[in-house]
């Protein structure tokens, strides 16, 4: 027999390890993380810039809206004295809440165009009617002569005073006054208009109507001891989110209807209070598209906040290509794998040799099918984008697979896998409830091929030159 010096030995021992070759395909795939995890960067900052051009637009026609109030704020005096005995006097003010709120509203949205992304913006005309008691002023325990009654005001909050399209007077009992910009106490609300009132009657009945431009979502607070707020819109894709949902909803292709009944016993501060007794931060309050990231899957979002109880609707687009292209490469790691543990099999069940560097190549054409499924739908809608993908990628490893592995059938056995891959992985994206339990089931059936596949396999041997 031809002696073997031991350099030809460790080189043919290189070449034909099984064992060499499963610790340098785990290595490939370890080096496949980087330009996966750069992958979801590259998302992230694509959605990003998407957001940009969404803040952009929204800037210039009016962010998300909170609608609240209104609202009587009462001025009163407050006497302190310091550690010298010197006295000074400071103004702060009792807030009184509506004994009744409704709130009718029908929104028109409209989409806008910055660069390749889409923006939806809104134009909303809301008619706000209620009624207030006579404040009780001697429940707050503030002498009733330090109140100032002649300075009080009506607030109405509006988070983004830029949207107002329309001057906006409120009817008073018998009176119309005009709202003026601004508000003289930050107490409630962080932005807004006010008007002064006069509080000479046992009730006051109001009324108001507002057109406001926003974007993205509208939300309301409930202010009234029973608060009613009614909305219906053309835009098809609502999600109603915040602290409360609607009692009733409907929605079709033409569009959604929603009302919302809220009590004061549904929320956490009273009728009256001093300062800001309703706890709201101004984070809160101005809530920002960035600020929603996802939205649940019931269709209810963290971004409100927890005391002051805001709920509303959000405009969503029909598809998000940002998030479902971001599943799509969550799962780029295990489709590397399984690409890699079939052409590792065809190596063993066809003796076929793949060099390492081949296998490096089949794993970047996968990372690809990611760039382009991401540059594509943003074009395409996100299905048309997966199935352009998908083909080039699957053309690509097929030819690349027929002149590696010199046979047709082998190259067609690699093709079949990477279609069904590629299906399977779309289907995933397609389910919300069953997608771990369908994960599972194919990674099963996976498991079991491999098994039936190599069970007659002698690992032990299988690496033994033939003579």
């Amino acid at each position: 027999m031809e002696k073997l010096s031991l350099l030809e030995r460790l080189s043919r021992w290189v070449r034909r390890s099984v064992t060499l070759k499963l610790v340098i395909i785990g290595f490939l795939v370890l080096v496949l993380l980087v330009p996966a995890g750069l992958l979801q960067g590259l998302i992230t900052e694509r959605e990003y810039t998407r957001d940009a051009a969404t803040r952009e637009v929204s800037d210039k026609w009016g962010g998300p809206q909170t609608v609240g109030g209104p609202v009587i704020s009462v001025p009163f005096r407050v006497v302190q004295k310091n550690e010298r005995g010197q006295t000074s006097t400071t103004t702060q003010y009792a807030h009184f809440l509506p004994e009744d709120l409704k709130v009718t509203g029908t929104v028109t949205p409209e989409k806008r165009y910055r660069g390749i992304y889409v923006v939806v913006l809104y134009n909303v005309r809301l008619e706000i009617s209620g009624s207030f008691r006579q404040p009780n002023l001697r429940a707050l325990n503030v002498p009733p002569a330090d109140f100032m009654l002649d300075d009080a005001l009506l607030s109405l909050g509006i988070s983004d005073m830029k949207g107002i399209k329309e001057n906006i007077r409120v009817q008073w009992n018998d009176s119309t006054l005009a709202f003026n910009p601004g508000i003289a106490t930050a107490d409630v609300f962080p932005s807004g208009i006010s008007v002064p009132v006069n509080l000479d009657a046992p009730t006051f009945r109001f009324s108001c109507q507002v057109s406001l431009n926003g974007s993205t979502s509208l939300h309301f607070l409930p202010l009234g001891k029973e608060t009613a707020v009614s909305l219906q819109s053309a835009w098809a894709d609502p999600s109603f989110e915040g602290s409360f949902l609607p009692e009733q909803r409907n929605i079709d292709a033409k569009g959604f209807s929603a009302r919302w009944k809220v009590l004061q016993l549904n929320r956490n501060y009273p009728q009256q209070g001093i300062g800001n007794f309703i706890g709201y931060s101004n984070t809160a309050y101005n809530v920002t598209p960035a600020a929603v990231t996802e939205v649940d899957m019931d269709g209810s979002s963290s971004a409100s906040p927890d005391n002051a109880a805001t709920f509303g609707v959000r405009l969503l687009l029909p598809v998000d290509e940002y998030q479902k292209t971001m599943r799509s490469a969550k799962y780029s790691v295990m489709f590397i794998i399984i690409t890699f543990v079939t052409f590792f099999f065809v190596e063993i069940l066809n003796r076929k040799r793949i060099h390492p560097i081949q296998y490096l190549l089949v794993g970047f054409s996968i990372c690809l099918f990611y760039v382009l499924l991401l540059s594509i739908s943003e074009h395409l809608s996100f299905g048309y984008a997966y199935l352009i993908g998908c083909v080039t990628i699957l053309l690509l490893v097929t030819l690349y697979a027929r002149a590696v592995l010199k046979s047709n059938a082998l190259a067609g056995l690699v093709a079949g896998v990477l279609a069904v891959l590629y299906g399977f992985f779309y289907s995933l994206l397609q389910l919300q409830d069953y997608a771990l339990l369908m994960g599972s089931v194919g990674l099963l059936l996976v498991l079991a091929v491999v098994m039936y596949l190599t069970r007659n396999i002698d690992w032990y041997n299988v690496q033994r030159e033939e003579t």
